[in-house]
């Protein structure tokens, strides 16, 4: 099973000069042909789709932040599977922990989110991950947040389906935030699976599960090896071209 690398752009950067410079560095940077051993998806911010799709040119899928459950109509500021898919986008990060923090996203919401990409063949990065944690425990908020994303998601759609362990607390741009440990990661990724197994039966197995939070250069390695991740979310240091590129290297090397 190959290795997923999903970029996180979240709002950054500030403007589509340096979004298209950021994947042209990229791009120039890594030759697909020798990266068999992963897959790459790039998620800018949604105006910058079409212009950095065409700058990543092959190297890499062009992934969304954020979708709609509806095809279309009235609902204001807000993008559908079928646009994203015009655009371009073929993944779309689902549930991140900054959506459901500031935006109010509820679980009920990213079911809705989750049910659609899926149904119609779009790739979902599904966040899940916990506020705090007082214990090497995973605490019963992972297990809850998924199974509420999973329901009504039958077995056929999980083909297009990865989760991502994403404690809040790790994340790099929350007040304190520090990486989680790799043998933590894995501890929430046999978690995670038990949870899929339960659901899919033997299929949940070949869903690949990702670790997020703080993810760098220096401990992508360690997560991928001694955590026995499937992948990484990366978020800031996804907008580091050269510490990006080390990420990816490393990634294809394990």
């Amino acid at each position: 099973m190959k290795k997923l690398i999903v970029a996180n752009w979240k709002m950054n950067p500030a403007s589509v000069r340096e979004a298209v410079l950021l994947a042209r560095t990229i791009s120039r940077n890594i030759e697909i042909s020798k990266y068999r051993n992963i897959e790459l998806v790039i998620a800018p911010p949604a105006p910058f789709l079409i212009k950095v799709g065409a700058a990543l040119k092959k190297i890499a899928a062009l992934g969304a932040q954020n979708v709609f459950w509806e095809d279309v109509g009235p609902f204001t500021g807000e993008i559908s599977w079928r646009q994203l898919n015009d655009l371009g986008a073929r993944s779309v990060i689902v549930g991140h922990s900054e959506r459901r923090m500031h935006c109010g996203e509820s679980d009920e919401m990213i079911q809705k989110k989750l049910r659609t990409l899926l149904a119609h063949g779009l790739g979902a990065v599904l966040c899940v991950g916990e506020r705090e944690r007082e214990s090497d425990e995973i605490p019963p908020v992972v297990e809850d947040q998924l199974q509420k994303a999973l329901v009504g998601v039958p077995a056929r759609g999980i083909q297009n389906l990865a989760v991502a362990y994403e404690p809040m607390w790790a994340i790099s741009t929350m007040p304190g935030a520090r990486p989680d440990t790799p043998e933590n990661a894995f501890c929430a990724a046999l978690y995670i699976r038990k949870v899929l197994t339960r659901f899919y039966g033997k299929a949940g197995m070949r869903v690949r599960v990702l670790y997020g939070g703080s993810v760098s250069a220096a401990n992508a390695a360690l997560f991928l090896r001694e955590g026995h991740m499937d992948g990484l979310l990366v978020g800031g240091a996804s907008l580091k071209a050269q510490e990006f590129i080390n990420i990816v290297v490393q990634a294809n090397q394990v």
